[in-house]
């Protein structure tokens, strides 16, 4: 047995109110963070604090120190490559199709380790620590590789995301 549905007017405010917001590809804020190529395509600015959304370019080599983030929580999700990640002291090698949850608090990071540069999305709840790659990245210089990161610019950036509230601390691992 069916239920009837029910009928929605034409001019009914929930289907014609507009507000989402549309990145087409190629567009977004691009920056050099890590010796990574990030590209900022929803910030806390836009979704009203609730969501940063990040498209990101893993050349090998390439990826953050490990750092845990003590309020907000971040998602990956691998499109194409491979990425050795960091839970805590364990790792983790993620592929293409694989997704990863770090809730606060936990230490993280990923790290290219293969020989191709591997590309993902990632994603804050709430919003805002995409903010210290639009303010702590580098501008993309074209035809110039992505410059790796060393100690001194990775504490920078971490001072950047702590004044923006980001309440991050880089955790460095012991090899």
């Amino acid at each position: 047995m069916s239920l009837p549905l029910p009928q929605i007017e034409s001019d009914d405010p929930r289907w014609t109110k507009q507000g989402a917001i549309y990145i087409p590809a190629g567009e977004g804020i691009t920056k050099w963070v890590a010796g990574d190529v990030y590209t900022v395509k929803a910030h806390g600015k836009n979704t009203n604090g609730r969501l940063g959304f990040v498209e990101a370019s893993v050349p090998p080599g390439g990826g953050p120190v490990a750092h845990v983030h003590n309020q907000a929580s971040e998602a990956f999700y691998v499109l194409d490559g491979e990425l050795e990640f960091l839970n805590g002291d364990e790792k983790i090698t993620a592929r293409s199709g694989d997704f990863l949850y770090v809730p606060p608090g936990i230490r993280h990071r990923f790290k290219n380790k293969s020989f191709h540069t591997t590309k993902l999305l990632f994603l804050f709840t709430p919003g805002g620590l995409e903010e210290t790659f639009i303010q702590g990245g580098d501008d993309p210089i074209p035809g110039v590789p992505v410059p790796l990161w060393d100690a001194e610019r990775f504490r920078k950036a971490g001072e950047i995301s702590n004044r923006l509230g980001g309440d991050s601390d880089i955790l460095p691992e012991q090899d």
